[in-house]
């Protein structure tokens, strides 16, 4: 699903709460700074020579992010403020494609965090991104299943078993490929049934914009299984996970751009170098992200 989450200075309980319990996307947070990270940009370049402890001029930042990233970064962003006070930053998240589409179309962003690297080199590729794309962090895939797990699935290989409802994302959404390419392996494993990959995709049910939808559909019952993130599958109690053999399994790899068309390149080039640095990486690792490369 779709959103925009902001956070601003400390509220009160209370009132934190009933944000959470409307549900609000969006949390514009305080965040300022500088990094010694380098992108190949001009605006990189004076972000790194800052001297450590210097801030980046005030800037109110907006970042697209892949649906799977919103949760490491409400952590990220509100670390980032405290480190670095004086800059805003409003995190919008949605499926990869749909935001470098938005970008593409000139939505006003100024950082673009994709679930894949194919999304920023398009932007790259075609003039819309300041330097080159910054890899932020890695993933693995996992199969999910309601708690109560109805079609019995108890490894990779019943996914395709006859009836068995799968969940999936749209054909541009990065967590697709990736599936794709996870059932692939899946099929030269031993002792998986011939035809696996066919009966996996023959099983599809639903196409969802993003993989926080596909969760959506599984804890609600209106899929037996999906393949995801295995970082959302640490998000949700009214999943399982069923492992994935380790052999077969696939590295997503997340990139990161500064988008051209932004006015604050030094703050946007600074929170991203920061995201790929020391500190980010810690918060990424919390909610079981592994480090690029």
């Amino acid at each position: 699903m779709a959103g925009t989450f902001t956070a601003g200075p400390a509220l009160p309980v209370i009132r934190r709460g009933l944000i959470a319990s409307i549900g609000l996307i969006a949390i514009a947070i305080d965040a300022s700074g500088c990094t010694t990270g380098a992108l190949s940009s001009p605006a990189t370049s004076a972000a790194a020579s800052r001297p450590a402890g210097a801030s980046a001029p005030p800037a109110s930042l907006t970042v697209f992010a892949a649906a799977s990233l919103k949760a490491a970064l409400v952590r990220a962003v509100e670390a980032y403020r405290t480190a670095n006070p004086g800059t805003t930053i409003t995190v919008s998240t949605d499926s990869s494609a749909a935001l470098e589409t938005k970008i593409e179309q000139g939505a006003p962003a100024d950082v673009f965090l994709s679930a894949d690297t194919t999304n920023p080199q398009k932007l790259v590729d075609r003039g819309l991104a300041s330097g080159s794309i910054v890899t932020i962090a890695t993933n693995h895939l996992t199969v999910i299943v309601p708690t109560s797990n109805p079609a019995s699935i108890a490894s990779p290989a019943d996914l395709a078993k006859p009836g068995v409802k799968i969940v999936a994302a749209g054909d541009t959404v990065p967590i697709t490929k990736y599936a794709g390419q996870l059932v692939a392996n899946l099929a030269q494993v031993a002792g998986y049934p011939a035809g696996f990959a066919a009966a996996y995709a023959a099983n599809i049910v639903s196409r969802e914009d993003n993989v926080a939808a596909v969760i959506t559909k599984i804890e609600l019952g209106e899929g037996d299984a999906a393949i995801v993130y295995s970082t959302d599958a640490k998000t949700s109690t009214a999943i399982q996970t069923v492992d994935v053999p380790a052999a077969a399994n696939v590295v997503a790899t997340y990139g990161g751009v500064v988008v051209r068309a932004s006015a604050s390149q030094v703050a946007a080039a600074s929170f991203l170098a920061w995201l790929a640095g020391p500190d980010g990486q810690a918060i990424l690792a919390t909610f079981g992200f592994l480090p690029p490369g």
